[in-house]
């Protein structure tokens, strides 16, 4: 069974892909939903950020939430929080303004990791709708070092640690400075794909350089990155020509771009996945080999093929989604 956790602004969702059933979660409604994540191992808890309620837990599959780490998290806008994927327990949760926060016991218990805002690029780090402040757009722990860890600040710098939290790295000179979102593989250690406002990127040696392979890409504000898990060659990225093309409905205009190997990216055009005018920023995520899951305004999506044709998910979603963004994605196959 494929389950899928799906969030748009103001509703989130659980989604049996197989059979098309879908439990909401009545008490996240109407609170600003920023991210979520799940572990196959322990999907019972799910994780949900919200700007200006906190972090959410569900001990229950997502069927019903609360609060986590109200007097340890100190910020109310929690955008970004991932599970390591090789440690179920360790729950890691980024905030605005940028600060770090490290669960080793599935989110019973919290600790701030310090420093971060101590490194010397954080005196550039700005949101430019909210010019005195930033957050952590992405946190993508590396599957094969649970010490490893990427973190983007929106915007300004992408930065690592590689002990927990604990110290931390600047942003290397050929990084992307607006990094929105990013994928690692199992399968490729060392290897990281990013989608940022300034371009597409990735790595092959742990973050220490960026190459950026932008040929066939004709719009380059990107936003999401999901790597086939069964090909780490098969990469797709969604983008825009700007912030107001990806996010705003009355504007939108957003593509998928899909790139194998060194090929050239190619624009996924007419194959059942609604794309162009009118459609806000997909959010990308990989089932199973050659599965890819897209979420937007215009609905949840899956292609089984990598691409090459895509039939939508059946989702009750409410009327008031077709002029929204789509904030988290997750799918354990």
């Amino acid at each position: 069974m494929t389950t899928v956790y799906a969030a748009m602004r103001d509703h989130f969702v659980v989604v049996d892909a197989d059979g098309a059933e879908t439990t909401a979660a009545a008490s996240l409604d109407g609170r600003s939903l920023e991210c979520v994540a799940v572990h196959p191992e322990a999907s019972d808890r799910v994780f949900v950020g919200t700007f200006g309620s906190g972090l959410w837990r569900s001990t229950d599959g997502g069927a019903s939430f609360e609060r986590a780490g109200a007097q340890a998290i100190e910020q109310d806008a929690v955008t970004a929080v991932r599970v390591a994927p090789n440690a179920p327990d360790r729950i890691w949760a980024g905030t605005e303004p940028s600060r770090v926060y490290r669960s080793d016991d599935g989110g019973e218990t919290w600790t701030h990791c310090d420093g971060l805002n101590d490194l010397p690029s954080s005196d550039g780090w700005a949101f430019p709708p909210r010019p005195h402040t930033h957050h952590v757009r992405w946190i993508e722990p590396d599957p094969a070092d649970p010490d490893h860890l990427y973190v983007a600040v929106e915007a300004g710098a992408l930065v690592s640690t590689r002990d927990a939290g604990t110290t931390w790295e600047d942003r290397v000179p050929d990084s992307r400075r607006d990094t929105h979102a990013m994928a690692t593989h199992p399968d490729a250690p060392d290897r990281a794909w990013c989608a940022a406002g300034d371009g597409y990127a990735e790595t092959n040696d742990g973050g220490e350089t960026w190459t950026h392979p932008q040929a066939g890409l004709d719009r380059t504000y990107c936003w999401s990155v999901a790597v086939d898990a069964g090909d780490p060659e098969t990469v797709l990225v969604s983008a825009a020509r700007g912030a107001f093309e990806a996010h705003t409905a009355e504007r939108a205009e957003t593509y998928v771009y899909r790139r194998t190997g060194d090929d050239d990216w190619e624009r996924l055009d007419d194959r059942g996945l609604p794309l162009g005018e009118g459609v806000t920023r997909p959010v990308l995520a990989a089932g199973a080999a050659g599965a890819f899951y897209a979420l937007s305004n215009r609905g949840l999506f899956r292609t089984g093929d990598a691409g090459d044709s895509w039939t939508e998910v059946s989702v009750a979603w409410p009327d008031r989604a077709r002029e929204q963004t789509a904030r988290g994605l997750v799918v354990l196959p």
